[in-house]
């Protein structure tokens, strides 16, 4: 037999009696779909404005067909997310707009300049005057 053994379940204090789950790492393990309700993971948890704020995960879920695994929190102990302080989004607002000026040309390009390239993308590739067309050339 691989693996845990999945048909038998567990008792946990938290939730009782949990018969399609198991111990593993640990933690109860769920699989898909069937964790209890009122555990969240952290993309719910960070679209409801919360941070883990040092909360350890109280179970987690695993996928059928990769195995990925995901964590589950239980709300009561998660904390309001932080916000920024008005220095700290300025900070930010600098930081964005040199990431924004063009050493070559010493300009706003609009956009973060990739740092593979390290200037704009006008100053990398620049517009040249000739027809894109050849055959216009040949035929003048």
């Amino acid at each position: 037999m691989r693996g845990p053994r999945r048909d038998c379940g567990i008792y946990t204090d938290r939730w009782g009696w949990q018969p399609h789950a198991w111990r593993q790492n640990g933690l109860t393990t769920y699989p898909w779909r069937t964790a209890p309700t009122g555990l969240i993971t952290r993309r719910q948890m960070r679209t409801a404005g919360l941070a883990p704020n040092r909360a350890e995960p109280v179970a987690q879920i695993i996928t059928r067909r990769n195995g990925r695994r995901g964590y589950l929190y239980d709300p009561t102990e998660l904390a309001p997310k932080r916000t920024a302080s008005p220095a700290q989004l300025a900070a930010l607002d600098k930081a964005l707009a040199a990431r924004r000026w063009c050493p070559d040309c010493r300009q706003d390009a609009g956009y973060c300049i990739p740092t593979s390239l390290g200037r704009c993308i006008d100053c990398e590739y620049p517009q040249t005057d000739e027809p894109a067309d050849r055959s216009a050339l040949a035929e003048s």
